[in-house]
C-alpha cells in the first residue's frame, strides 16, 4: 500500500470506519457537553451514571462491557465520579472485584440532566432525520454486537 498515492489517502479518509466513527462520536460528544453543561454532568459521565442507575451493584467488568470501555479508562472515570460523590465503588466478594452503585447525589444529577439529555438527543436526531437516525442506530447496534 502506497500512502503517497493521493487517491488512496482520500479514499481511506472517506471510508475508514475508525476515522469516521471516532469523528462523529467526538462531534456528538461536544454537542452533548454543550447542552449538558448546565446540569453539572459531562457527556462521558451520563452513560456511566445511567448504567449504575439501571443495574444496582453492577460489577466493574460488566459495566465496562456494557459501555464498550476499557476497564482502566472506566476505573479513571469512576475515581473522578466517586470523588464528586456521584457513585460508590466497593470491593466485591474477592479483592479484585469492584461493585458500583449510584449515590443519591448521582441519582439527583442524573434526573436533573434528563431534560438536557432530551434536548441534545432531539438536536442530533433532528439534524440527521428520524428515519436515517433509526437506520444508523440499528447499524451501530449491529456493529457493536458483531465486534
Amino acid at each position: 500500500m502506497d500512502l503517497t498515492d493521493k487517491k488512496l489517502r482520500k479514499e481511506m479518509g472517506r471510508t475508514c470506519a475508525c476515522f469516521n466513527l471516532r469523528r462523529a462520536a467526538r462531534l456528538v460528544t461536544q454537542r452533548f457537553d454543550r447542552v449538558l453543561r448546565e446540569s453539572g454532568l459531562k457527556a462521558t459521565q451520563l452513560p456511566i451514571l445511567m448504567a449504575a442507575y439501571q443495574q444496582e451493584d453492577i460489577r466493574l467488568t460488566r459495566m465496562a462491557g456494557i459501555l464498550g470501555m476499557e476497564r482502566t479508562t472506566l476505573t479513571r472515570n469512576l475515581a473522578l465520579m466517586e470523588k464528586r460523590d456521584m457513585l460508590s465503588v466497593e470491593e466485591g466478594r474477592d479483592r479484585r472485584e469492584r461493585r458500583i452503585n449510584i449515590t443519591p447525589k448521582g441519582a439527583k444529577l442524573l434526573h436533573g440532566a434528563l431534560p438536557f439529555w432530551k434536548k441534545a438527543q432531539s438536536e442530533i436526531v433532528d439534524a440527521v432525520g428520524p428515519e436515517k437516525w433509526d437506520a444508523m442506530l440499528s447499524g451501530l447496534h449491529e456493529v457493536a454486537r458483531k465486534l
